[in-house]
């Protein structure tokens, strides 16, 4: 017998891959047509797996298309769109702003109708991410007003942001979700500016001195928070996100101020150096440092001067307490929205976590940061749905390889439940029957495919050992194929070959889905991106090992 394993991993998430249905229950007499299903629709799912005929691709042309240059022919699927929010979750700020960066300059690319030499996939990633950004600042913004709101005092309530709904990525065409993306950054933008300069009103309530009536210090207070709020504008952007440097300290320490007018002007530049979401409390005592320095001036101004120091310390502060603060409420956001994520209707449902849920919405809704074990907690169970999805879509994409091998050679295939979490992948070659084909199973992570045989466990003739070892033998070219597809639909299957005598016993079709062959507009498509595929490379170890490191 040939038999074969690998542990497949995913290189790049595939743009139109779909939730499947869930597959057939162990119980043949639960399924309609004693357990056979065909699938004859020419538009329908190539893997058995539901498929809005007029508005989804099949599996083969989507393929085929996630090689050529043209993106934008593909749909974001339903699977391929909460998988990428998955992993965004996982990221920080900082990542998600680099792949907004990438998304705006494909666009400009595609504007200028230049070549991309980006793969679809690589370009939906982008926009994928970009989405997730725009959605959690969105989500973080809404949450920081509802808190201001309900803590009311001066100046008023803050301005109500007026900002799109959260962006669906799934089911849109690439160039409909930039433009969505494009026209929420500029919402966003303008309603987070909005939202800073009540807030700075705010901090400059706290930030008075006794002696209000000091035209100057008025002066340097509004033109230092004018400029502060400029920087705030400029560092919101996904470039400045993207590539931020460590900012500079709030100015290097001047020598003591000769006068009270001189401290004054001082300490005005330095509060109007707060970060407009900066803490209160920071922020007042901040002002108590500057007071502290107005009020001994005059008659000591080394001492002066040491609570200028101390205040552009709380400034410095209070500052990267904001910037910190601003990024996990946004990556609390995205994980949220992750982890309440629902599947579409027929498809399984996802593990819940109310622990995680009831953590981040209290972060949101109370401005509450997370401890260190409620971070591990949250981290650990947006991981654990991530490696579910991750999990779903292998399935998919292997399901996916048999039936390309059915396109590609002819034959039948279909897809099964064994005993528990086991999924079976049958096909059989056309040459192959009646008597034999080959199974693959996938469980906790492990693709396994054998030769089998149509009957029992028991002796077989010298005949039927023969035709075993024939078939054995032709499988090793087959797992050549299957490697050769799997990684053309984004997976890294690389199988270990093990050589032993005989083939398997078993009932092929047993509680298993029959899918027929792609037909029509599927094939028309898969044939006009041929030419245009680039043969795929495929990377070996010089210590024999063929695994690229994953």
């Amino acid at each position: 017998m040939s038999s074969g394993f690998a542990l497949p991993t995913i290189e790049m998430v595939a743009p139109a891959v779909h939730f499947p249905p869930p597959p057939p229950p162990l119980d043949a007499q639960a399924l309609p047509h004693t357990g056979m299903l065909h699938l004859h629709d020419a538009a329908g799912h190539a893997s058995g797996h539901l498929t809005d005929a007029a508005g989804q691709l099949t599996d083969a042309a989507g393929h085929a298309a996630h090689q050529a240059a043209d993106a934008a022919l593909q749909v974001l699927g339903s699977l391929s769109g909460v998988l990428l929010a998955g992993r965004a979750a996982l990221l920080g700020t900082r990542l998600l702003a680099a792949g907004a960066v990438r998304a705006a300059e494909e666009q400009r690319c595609l504007e200028q109708r230049q070549r991309i030499a980006a793969t679809a996939a690589e370009q939906w990633e982008a926009a994928a991410f970009a989405a997730v950004r725009v959605n959690a600042r969105r989500h973080a913004l809404l949450a920081r007003v509802a808190r201001a709101q309900a803590l009311g005092g001066p100046p008023g309530p803050p301005p109500h942001p007026d900002v799109p709904p959260p962006l669906t990525p799934a089911g849109a065409r690439l160039a409909g979700l930039r433009g969505e993306l494009a026209r929420a950054e500029q919402a966003l933008h303008r309603a987070e500016r909005a939202q800073a300069a009540w807030e700075q009103r705010r901090l400059a309530a706290q930030c008075r001195l006794d002696e209000d009536h000091d035209d100057d210090w008025q002066l340097a207070l509004r033109e230092s928070r004018a400029h502060a709020l400029r920087r705030f504008s400029a560092e919101r952007t996904a470039d400045a996100e993207a590539g931020r440097l460590p900012r500079p300290a709030a100015g290097r320490p001047a020598p003591g101020p000769s006068d009270v007018r001189e401290a004054r002007r001082t300490g005005a530049r330095i509060l109007g150096e707060l970060d407009p979401y900066a803490d209160p409390e920071a922020a007042g005592l901040a002002a108590q440092a500057v007071r502290d320095a107005v009020r001994r001036a005059s008659e000591d101004p080394r001492r002066a001067r040491i609570h200028l120091t101390e205040a552009r310390k709380f400034v410095r502060d209070a500052n990267r307490q904001a910037r910190e603060t601003r990024e996990a409420q946004e990556r609390a956001a995205a994980q949220y929205d992750f982890l309440v994520y629902e599947t579409p209707e027929g498809a399984e449902d996802l593990a819940p976590a109310p622990d995680a849920v009831a953590l981040l919405r209290r972060t949101l809704d109370e401005g509450v940061p997370l401890g260190p074990a409620e971070r591990e907690l949250v981290e650990r169970r947006v991981t654990e749905r991530v490696h579910a999805l991750e999990s779903l879509y292998v399935q998919q994409r292997c399901a996916d390889a048999v039936a390309e091998l059915t396109r590609r050679f002819g034959g039948r295939a279909g897809v099964g439940r064994g005993a528990g979490q086991e999924v079976r992948l049958d096909w059989t070659p056309p040459d192959w029957d009646p008597g034999h084909w080959l199974r693959a199973t996938l469980l906790d992570g492990r693709l396994s495919v054998a030769t089998m045989y149509r009957g029992g466990p028991g002796e077989r003739t010298p005949e039927q050992r023969a035709l075993d070892d024939e078939r054995c033998a032709e499988a090793r070219a087959r797992f050549t194929e299957l490697e050769r597809i799997t990684e053309a639909l984004g997976l890294d299957v690389e199988f270990t070959v093990e050589h032993t005598q005989g083939a398997l016993p078993g009932v092929l079709g047993e509680d298993a889905l029959v899918l027929d062959e792609l037909m029509g507009e599927a094939e028309e498509l898969a044939d006009t991106y041929r030419d245009v595929i680039p043969q795929p490379v495929r990377q070996r170890h010089a210590d024999g090992d063929n695994r690229r490191p994953g």
